[in-house]
């Protein structure tokens, strides 16, 4: 196994449980340095909506990873981390976490029960490609070593979070071997904002230093057909958050195309259009407008800035405009945030590359599992799950590829 995250270490459990020697080599002192990191403010370990509205959160590769989640999906994994003696909870949100939301005791459990079964962890050991005959080649802390295994499993996850190990850097190496590989891009990321103020220019100084880091809660966000209920967080130079993550793709995909994608936000979800222009018209007296807004709409706070951001100064001279910008107010987006700084990265190795058992067709015997697959799937568990799921179907891929050389 090269890569000491979920997917290859769940690889490893199914292989070692049949008896196989593993050996699991990683460039990072310890495993599952991301996996950690991803569990710092909460592990959310899966997600307990219905079978087919999981699926569908793969989009345009739902199809590739419904059989891998067939076998090894949320119920699965959920009872696999109670063997390990981790309970798990179902959250208001679907989201399930540990008890204890932290990823550490299940994680510590887990390389416990690897080592038990006889795997052997090399930490320290960045995978450089292989050799002239077909060797791994690794550089470790006494200086380059070479292995041949019978098989190779490779779960060096995307291209997101370098200083956590995944830096990409194994693509060069597949496409020179003839693998058909996507580029890698930011999923689950955030977004630069051009504003009304020129190309290149985000926000005004003024909103900057006043409301970047602030979250924005409770709206709901548009792009492409799709409408997001959650909240968003206001950057030094765009958005971010929850909201923005679920439509991230298709906001990557439309800027990609065509330079620009126009985001709206619904800063008073549940208030109709007619019912906001009421309250904005009613006579305000000597009030300020500002002071109008808070008390009769409720937007105040980072709300009413970005309103003032975002909307036109004619927008404010009549209450129907205003009203409308309020519930769909438009934040031109020009570019993702860059890839390091994503949740999780889109592109890797194509479905085309690999058969059925996640076996490179060009390489016999090296499998693919993890992020460095080319699927993406948004924030709330999902994520993770693939992850554990084409792990185990790489690790019993291997199996049957074992057995047949026998």
């Amino acid at each position: 196994m090269i890569g000491g995250g979920p997917a290859g270490l769940m690889a490893a459990e199914v292989l070692s449980a049949a008896g196989i020697a593993v050996d699991v080599f990683d460039a990072m002192p310890s495993a599952g340095r991301k996996f950690l990191m991803a569990g710092k403010g909460g592990l959310n370990l899966t997600h307990a909506e219905a079978f087919e509205d999981f699926v569908g959160r793969y989009g345009e590769q739902a199809d590739w990873v419904r059989p891998w989640l067939m076998a090894f999906g949320a119920d699965a994994l959920r009872q696999w981390a109670g063997q390990l003696g981790i309970e798990t909870f179902v959250g208001s949100s679907g989201r399930v976490f540990p008890t204890e939301m932290k990823a550490a005791p299940l994680l510590r459990a887990w390389l416990h029960r690897l080592r038990l079964a006889g795997v052997r962890f090399h930490m320290r050991h960045r995978w450089l490609g292989w050799d002239d005959v077909g060797s791994l080649r690794f550089a470790a802390p006494a200086g380059e070593v070479t292995v041949s295994p019978a098989a190779t499993v490779l779960a060096l996850g995307g291209g997101s979070w370098k200083k956590l190990g995944s830096d990409g850097a194994w693509l060069p190496w597949l496409a020179a071997r003839g693998i058909n590989v996507a580029p890698l891009q930011p999923a689950n990321c955030g977004f630069i904002v051009d504003s009304a103020r020129g190309v290149g220019v985000a926000w005004s100084d003024h909103f900057r230093e006043k409301f970047a880091g602030q979250p924005v809660k409770t709206v709901v966000a548009s792009f492409g057909g799709r409408s997001v209920a959650g909240e968003c967080v206001v950057t030094a130079n765009g958005v971010e958050g929850g909201a923005i993550y679920a439509l991230s793709a298709l906001l990557r995909d439309a800027i990609e195309a065509n330079g620009s994608a126009t985001l709206t936000l619904d800063l008073a979800p549940g208030k109709s259009v007619q019912r906001l222009t009421e309250e904005i018209a009613h006579p305000r007296g000597s009030r300020s407008m500002a002071s109008h807004l808070q008390s009769r709409v409720g937007i105040s706070g980072v709300k009413a800035g970005l309103l003032r951001e975002c909307a036109s100064k004619d927008d404010y001279t009549e209450p129907a405009r205003l009203a409308a910008a309020i519930k769909a107010l438009p934040l031109r987006l020009v570019a993702p945030r860059p890839l390091d700084e994503a949740i999780s990265s889109a592109g890797g190795v194509m479905r085309a590359a690999l058969d059925e058992h996640l076996m490179l067709r060009e390489l016999p015997g090296v499998f693919c599992a993890g992020e460095m697959l080319d699927w993406e799937a948004p924030t709330g568990g999902y994520l993770l799950t693939t992850c554990f799921a084409s792990g185990r179907a790489a690790g019993l891929g291997v199996l049957d590829w074992c057995h047949a050389r026998a």
